[in-house]
């Protein structure tokens, strides 16, 4: 207590001096309008910016509570999404020739294999459908594959990128037919084999399906020519085919139904028994 009395003392004078300076300038702003409003602006601006550190500060100490209540808010939006049926109908194909739109079937790929030498894809949609062994799949932008077995709910394809798979096929601007097989090497090509050396072949010409089986409509997209080769055992053309479709990357497909299929399959069994 003496101490504080000490310096009151010592410095009595500078004490009275800003005392009478503070009381004058207080009297000052009260009695003129101007020093009085830049005072309080001047008041203003300092606040204003301590409240917005302030505020700052808070929000960062806020982070882990808004995070914990947006991820809360996500997982609500969520659960709702999963809840939601899935709406959006794929129309049926009505443009396929020789097709009615009653013959095809709309179903969706849940597994698909591209990384073997024996590839699969499995559809769901089965014998319930009228789903059968040998029919073709397709979907907006050419062949996928053709049905292997079916179960009442489900069907395995052939995938055309599977070493087994051989389709009929053709050149499109001059009709000359080979057969579509794959190698085993590139989820993007395929190779259309036996092509007949007089055939005019030239890159980037467009492959389609030949129509010469029952199991694929004639001129269903393929994929273009890509390299040409020349088989020096057979001396036929070999042409290398890059898919219009990504192999790797399928959704909704295609089946397509061909009520023609048992009526010719059984006429070929009877001549192979005459014979």
């Amino acid at each position: 207590m003496q101490q504080i009395f000490n310096f009151l003392f010592k410095n009595s004078n500078r004490l009275l001096f800003l005392l009478l300076l503070c009381i004058s300038l207080l009297l000052t702003i009260q009695s003129h309008s101007y020093h009085k409003s830049r005072i309080i602006s001047s008041a203003n601006f300092v606040s204003g910016g301590v409240y917005e550190k302030i505020n700052n500060v808070r929000e960062y100490l806020n982070l882990k509570s808004q995070n914990e209540a947006l991820a809360l808010e996500n997982a609500r939006l969520k659960s709702l999404l999963f809840k939601t049926k899935d709406t959006t109908e794929i129309k049926k194909i009505e443009t396929l020739k020789g097709v009615a739109p009653d013959d095809i079937v709309v179903s969706k790929v849940i597994h698909n294999s591209y990384n073997s030498h024996n590839n699969f894809i499995t559809l769901n949609s089965g014998a319930l459908k009228g789903i059968k062994p040998d029919m073709g799949v397709i979907n907006n932008l050419g062949i996928v594959g053709i049905v292997d077995k079916t179960s009442p709910n489900y069907a395995t394809v052939i995938s055309i990128l599977n070493v087994k798979s051989q389709i009929n096929a053709k050149i499109k601007k001059s009709n000359h037919f080979g057969s579509l097989v794959w190698n085993g090497k590139s989820t993007g090509y395929v190779q259309l084999i036996d092509v007949p050396r007089l055939a005019s072949v030239r890159k980037g010409d467009t492959i389609v399906t030949g129509g010469q089986s029952v199991i694929f409509p004639e001129n269903i997209n393929i994929g273009t020519i890509d390299k040409i080769y020349i088989d020096n055992q057979t001396n036929y053309y070999t042409l290398n085919i890059k898919l219009f479709n990504d192999m790797t990357n399928l959704g909704h497909v295609y089946i397509i139904k061909s009520k023609n299929r048992d009526e010719l399959n059984n006429l070929e069994k009877q001549n192979i028994k005459d014979e």
